[in-house]
């Protein structure tokens, strides 16, 4: 999304000669589409297409969990397990075939590097901080970052020390962007976007490392991991340019809309995907309509799932859910605030909800690791338990020229 980038030493033209130290760079174009999509060109000390040594190629881990009934779901993230590393330490807990999502508590430095050759991928970053460093540059993460990494950038996460942190992470089968509503036709963020170009960081330093010695390198491919062993430190780049970069926006940057009714998820909308976006709900006023219900309204999205991870505070329309949780709507099914919870609403002016929802267009398919966290009392929760009392209308003030509401008859 960041739009035309320049780093250290390039020539004046493309594909032409650049000497240091009496040796002529290896230029290295990376792009997408083949020739029509974006694209950056690197200039290395060494041929980055050396090996050492080969490792074995290995299929990722995709054990599906078909629940037995079609019903909402809640997953206690907060229990996954500090261990491994950002990569290593990941957990798939739903897939389909434009994107998967997995979650990860990683408490050291990956070992080696990695590079995803087939997907987009998008790191939010809910506990931690550190640096992840990449042939292109290093960017510093912190909590609450989102970190875009498309394909063929290889990098590696360096949290700054051994506390376990939390990341969520997005994969893509295609490009993850900023939504083309937000967008003029030259690429500038427009002024109703909920952030500006301002707001997003590019890498901010490149390291030209001259090292030998062996060096891991993980590609991912064709649905598995391939392991290589190469001579020279893979950031051996003296300069780059183009348009193909990792970049991170923090959602304290983010400026959330809100309306005078209760608006739909998508005017939270932060990225999309092939078939999914993603939103972010943030800390903000709410509706000020005099009869507005200040809560979600019951929907059911007939073509399209919901997955909820929950930040921080108290999600108005939420029981028992807590930190590091996520809920799971899958389409066909109505969901909505829990007994009460409308009623409880009346005359709330604000929020102190942070989440992060996934909305996919293609049903999810849950794994094995899904069914570890799985709570499976939350599909009950929506049926109010018999001595519940029915609320009362609460006194509150008409809009100009608004009829009382009717009498229920029958």
């Amino acid at each position: 999304m960041i739009s035309y980038q320049r780093f250290g030493d390039v020539p004046a033209k493309r594909h032409t000669q650049l000497w240091r130290d009496g040796r002529l760079l290896t230029e290295e174009v990376i792009g997408l589409d083949g020739f029509d999509g974006p694209a950056s060109t690197l200039y290395h000390l060494h041929q980055p297409m050396q090996l050492r040594r080969l490792g074995g190629w290995r299929p990722l881990p995709r054990e599906e969990w078909v629940p037995e009934a079609h019903i909402h779901h809640h997953f206690a993230g907060q229990t996954l397990a500090p261990g491994g590393d950002a990569l290593s330490g990941r957990r798939l807990l739903a897939f389909n075939d434009d994107v998967e999502v997995w979650l990860a508590r990683p408490d050291r430095v990956m070992s080696g590097w990695y590079r995803n050759g087939e997907a987009d991928e998008l790191l939010f970053v809910h506990e931690g901080c550190g640096t992840i460093e990449s042939v292109l540059g290093d960017i510093d993460y912190r909590d609450g970052d989102y970190v875009v990494l498309p394909r063929g950038i290889t990098y590696r996460v360096v949290p700054d020390g051994p506390t376990p942190q939390r990341h969520l992470v997005v994969v893509s089968s295609g490009l993850i962007e900023v939504p083309s509503r937000y967008r003029n036709g030259y690429g500038q963020l427009l002024e109703h976007a909920p952030f500006c170009q301002r707001d997003l960081r590019g890498p901010s330093t490149l390291r030209t490392i001259d090292q030998e010695g062996e060096f891991e390198v993980t590609l991912r491919i064709r649905g598995g991991l391939q392991d290589y062993v190469v001579p020279h430190h893979p950031c051996d780049v003296v300069g780059w340019d183009g348009y193909l970069a990792p970049w991170a926006l923090n959602i304290a940057d983010l400026e959330p809309l809100t309306k005078q009714i209760h608006p739909p998820p998508p005017v939270h909308q932060t990225f999309e995907g092939r078939g999914f976006t993603v939103c972010t709900f943030l800390p903000r006023p709410l509706d000020w309509h005099p009869q507005a219900v200040p809560i979600p309204y019951s929907h059911a999205n007939l073509n399209s799932e919901e997955l909820i991870y929950y930040v921080a505070g108290s999600f108005g329309s939420r029981r028992g859910i807590d930190v590091a949780s996520l809920t799971l709507h899958p389409s066909g099914l109505t969901h909505g605030p829990q007994p009460g919870l409308a009623e409880g609403s009346l005359g709330t002016t604000h929020t102190e909800e942070v989440a992060v929802m996934v909305d996919t267009f293609h049903p999810l398919r849950l794994t094995s690791f899904a069914r570890e966290l799985d709570q499976p009392d939350y599909a009950w929760s929506w049926t109010p338990p018999i001595e519940l009392e029915p609320a009362s209308e609460p006194a509150v003030p008409r809009a100009a020229g608004a009829s009382a509401a009717p009498t229920p008859t029958g």
